[in-house]
């Protein structure tokens, strides 16, 4: 992994390490995160109100149609994908590998 993501008990991200393809100049500056997952070399942050928000490289598709409705009550990332559950259990991927 080549970069970092924390998340703060106030709801805010912090990311440190490599900035290549946007993982720390691309993170979101708002509060209101509850989870946060780290890929290769992009992030995907779940906010409180159910929705999902990706950052970082976009090479393999990662962030390419990542869902901008709520409802996801979790999320996870690989080395070049993502993944988010939703609240009626399906599973929605984006990226490769």
């Amino acid at each position: 992994v080549r970069h970092s993501v924390a998340l703060r008990n106030d709801g805010t991200v912090v990311t440190w390490g490599r900035d290549s393809e946007g993982q720390r100049d691309d993170a979101p500056t708002c509060g209101g995160f509850v989870a946060i997952a780290c890929g290769n070399s992009h992030s995907v942050g779940l906010r409180n109100d159910g929705t999902v928000v990706p950052w970082g490289d976009n090479s393999r598709r990662q962030r390419n149609g990542a869902p901008t409705s709520a409802g996801f009550v979790a999320i996870a990332c690989g080395w070049n994908h993502s993944v988010g559950l939703a609240d009626d259990g399906m599973a929605v991927t984006r990226g490769s590998g």
